[in-house]
């Protein structure tokens, strides 16, 4: 609909006469036509995704000063959803800025401002499972390049910080892209095995039941989310990673 009117507007201000190519008239034609572009999507640029969720981080922060030194948890809604993840780590002083919805490429985009800012004692990050349920055209090869990026970001800025990355986890919902996220996860492993002060954290096995599919029990009635079971599960796999 929106390039439809573009496709109108373009004819309508091309039959008018643009008398000696009038600057002013080229100047607002340009600024309509980016205008339709931005808001049918063509372009992208000029929008940034999620900012209310980082927004809502600075205003929590300004308000609390949160602490330093201590674990921080980003990614995405897996992580984001575990409203009570202290409760399941009370030994340990948590700071979670995950956002729901986030890829990877959210995470390199916002790295400044949920990531330094903390001077985090570890990191654990959960995400990229978003990043294939989004876009059908994005593969794994594209996915492994993204946590590499972001990963060196961190590392760069960071380079005693232990980081964590929690193996992207099998679901009924998205049980059609396992084999990428089992790739995925395999790369990433391998990846991370060469790196000094990091730790693969594999959930996917100890989400599977006895026929090697995605236990329902342990999910939320969406069957992407976890519930308490599932959580629990993470809990006990995630915990040697904050002791070292």
């Amino acid at each position: 609909m929106l390039i439809d009117l573009g496709k109108k507007l373009f004819v309508g201000l091309a039959n008018k006469k643009i008398k000696n190519n009038n600057k002013l008239n080229i100047m607002r034609f340009k600024k309509i036509l980016l205008a339709i572009a931005i808001a049918s999507g063509l372009v992208t640029g000029y929008s940034q995704p999620f900012i209310e969720d980082i927004q809502r981080f600075k205003a929590i922060d300004s308000e609390t000063l949160p602490p330093q030194h201590a674990i921080l948890f980003i990614g995405s809604s897996s992580f984001t959803m575990w409203y009570d993840v202290s409760s399941y780590f009370p030994e340990y002083t948590i700071i979670n800025r995950a956002f729901g919805g986030s890829t990877l490429e959210d995470l390199i985009r916002y790295v400044d401002d949920i990531v330094f800012p903390y001077a985090p004692s570890k990191i654990v990050i959960y995400c990229g499972e978003n990043d294939f349920a989004v876009n059908d055209t994005v593969d794994v090869e594209m996915v492994t390049q993204r946590f590499y990026t972001l990963f060196g970001l961190i590392r760069n800025r960071l380079p005693q910080v232990p980081i964590s990355y929690v193996s992207m986890k099998p679901s009924p919902l998205r049980w059609n892209l396992a084999g990428k996220f089992r790739e995925a996860n395999g790369k990433i492993e391998t990846f991370i095995k060469l790196q000094p002060n990091t730790r693969f954290i594999n959930v996917w096995d100890s989400m599977l039941n006895a026929d090697g599919v995605p236990d329902k029990d342990i999910f939320l009635d969406d069957m992407l989310h976890m519930n308490a079971k599932g959580y629990a599960i993470w809990q006990k796999l995630i915990e040697p990673s904050l002791t070292d």
